[in-house]
């Protein structure tokens, strides 16, 4: 039930971090505000579109896909009933796409552009950030919690039966 939780709130966050305000640079009385959504469509001219989606693939959506197939697989189990459709596929998926999901990557690089940054303009953290960092942290949790043996058998024996 752990880990069906830390999936569902790791969907609200990403959702949530999505829109809300990532951070504020204040230079010279110019203020200026922007989501992960802004922060990544500036970026989006020309040979930059390509990284754009990668971002965004990378740093969101595989996370959330990720927590989704979470939610899917273990759902069933948890209540004691059979597997649903396709739960060996979808939890091999959800595992293949482990390495892929780099959210913390993201967290990491922000971190240290906002180091250099704090030199040239007045940075303040917004919602999304702090939202992204708890993020961050319950998909570490969530990936040491979840015993994939105790899954693969969990969806074994329930075919065997």
């Amino acid at each position: 039930m752990l880990i069906i939780s830390l999936a569902l709130a790791t969907l609200v966050l990403i959702f949530a971090a999505v829109f809300f305000p990532f951070l504020t640079l204040e230079i010279q009385g110019f203020r200026s505000s922007s989501s992960l959504l802004d922060i990544a469509f500036s970026f989006s001219d020309g040979v930059l579109r390509v990284l754009v989606l990668l971002m965004l693939a990378l740093v969101l959506a595989i996370p959330a896909v990720r927590a989704s197939l979470l939610i899917y697989v273990l759902t069933p189990l948890v209540f004691d009933r059979a597997p649903a459709r396709f739960s060996a596929p979808a939890f091999r998926f959800a595992q293949n796409m482990k390495p892929w999901a780099m959210a913390e990557v993201f967290a990491i690089g922000c971190a240290i552009a906002l180091v250099k940054i704090t030199d040239l303009a007045q940075v303040s953290l917004g919602q999304a950030f702090w939202m992204f960092t708890v993020l961050v942290a319950l998909v570490v949790i969530q990936d040491r919690f979840l015993c994939s043996w105790s899954v693969w058998n969990a969806l074994t024996q329930t075919r065997k039966s």
